[in-house]
């Protein structure tokens, strides 16, 4: 029987769950006790940026339903290797996109150097969103981008999101907001 925490499975990625143990044994930089856990190896550069991870683990903290809307390790599946990340911030309609639009949810995701600008980002997040719409009837979604990060730009734009906004963000400066509406 299929539940919302199942592998999401694309017609080149399995997009997995990473458990609290997965992403525990990352944050302690035990890469391969991490790997063996997620079933897939994990590239070093994985340790780069792991604000995701605390992010998710202060967000199950306050919210332990929103698990199935956590990291998922983008795999592919023939070389059993984790190729980047993609999860939502919260379940749809935090109050801090309150602002822009009402019961979106927020994509975020990455994709590691050596399996960019294949297509990987936009069949993660194709798959991502049809799933949060299967899953749950959501139907907004949003994604916050650099104004000096143009693949992800480009991305957003060719995936049919529109700006509605922007936002400074403490970590990473000013932000485009963009919305779709499947």
């Amino acid at each position: 029987m299929h539940t919302p925490l199942d592998d999401i499975i694309t017609r080149r990625l399995i997009l997995r769950l990473m458990s609290n143990d997965v992403v525990d044994a990352c944050l302690a930089g035990n890469l391969r006790n991490a790997g063996r856990l997620l079933g897939a190896s994990i590239p070093n550069e994985l340790l780069e940026h792991t604000s995701g991870f605390e992010h998710g683990l202060r967000e199950l903290s306050a919210d332990p339903d929103y698990f199935p809307w956590s990291a998922r390790a983008v795999i592919l599946p023939e070389e059993q290797v984790m190729i980047g990340m993609i999860r939502f911030h919260s379940r749809p309609d935090p109050e801090y996109l309150r602002a822009y639009i009402r019961d979106a949810v927020e994509l975020g995701y990455w994709i590691f150097k050596g399996y960019q600008r294949l297509g990987y980002a936009t069949e993660a997040i194709k798959a991502m969103m049809n799933w949060a719409k299967t899953e749950f009837g959501a139907n907004k979604f949003v994604a916050s981008v650099s104004p000096e990060n143009n693949p992800s730009l480009q991305l957003v734009n060719s995936l049919g999101f529109t700006k509605i906004g922007e936002a400074m963000d403490e970590v990473d400066g000013i932000e485009y907001i963009f919305l779709h509406e499947a």
